[in-house]
């Protein structure tokens, strides 16, 4: 092998040991303030009932969303192409759904349940919950199913019902 060959060749590993450095930093969940607005339509979070939703992305601001089925809808977008540091949703089985504060978990670890009773602030929603007796007693309780993360398909969170969808207009 020649010099020319070998620093050729070291140089392409150290750019591709570099490139694995290129981690996205640690991210924690950030708590909703008064003023904190749904990257989807600009409501106020503090203001509405249901478990809220955060995205951190491996570069830019977090997005938040007043609804698990927003953050779902654009999660599942197959057109999505920014990088994904971390999802988190409030746990439901550790906060009040009419008004909850805090106890944010990882959205990929959470059990939803679909179908219940239970409205979010857009309307039907998936209730997260940290453990999976906690989403079965919900089910029980309100009607509907239990979900796992990877469970969730882009035709259960459509967000383009409403007006277009409603014959009595």
């Amino acid at each position: 092998m020649t010099l020319r060959t070998t620093l050729a060749l070291a140089a392409l590993l150290a750019g591709l040991a570099a490139c694995q450095d290129e981690r996205p930093a640690q991210t924690t969940p950030l708590e909703i303030k008064q003023d904190t607005a749904c990257a989807l339509d600009g409501m106020l979070l503090a203001d509405y009932p249901g478990a809220k939703a955060q995205i951190h992305y491996a570069q830019g601001e977090p997005e938040f969303f007043c609804d698990t089925v927003e953050m779902f809808s654009l999660y599942l977008k197959p057109e999505q192409a920014r990088r994904i540091a971390a999802l988190y949703v409030q746990d439901m089985g550790e906060t009040d759904i009419k008004a909850p504060k805090g106890h944010w978990i990882d959205a990929r670890q959470a059990f939803y349940v679909q179908g219940s009773s239970q409205q979010g602030s857009m309307g039907p929603t998936l209730v997260p919950f940290g453990q999976r007796a906690k989403a079965e007693a919900f089910a029980q309780q309100y009607g509907g199913k239990v979900l796992a993360f990877a469970d969730v398909k882009p035709e259960m969170v459509r967000l383009d019902g409403g007006a277009l969808h409603d014959s009595h207009m």
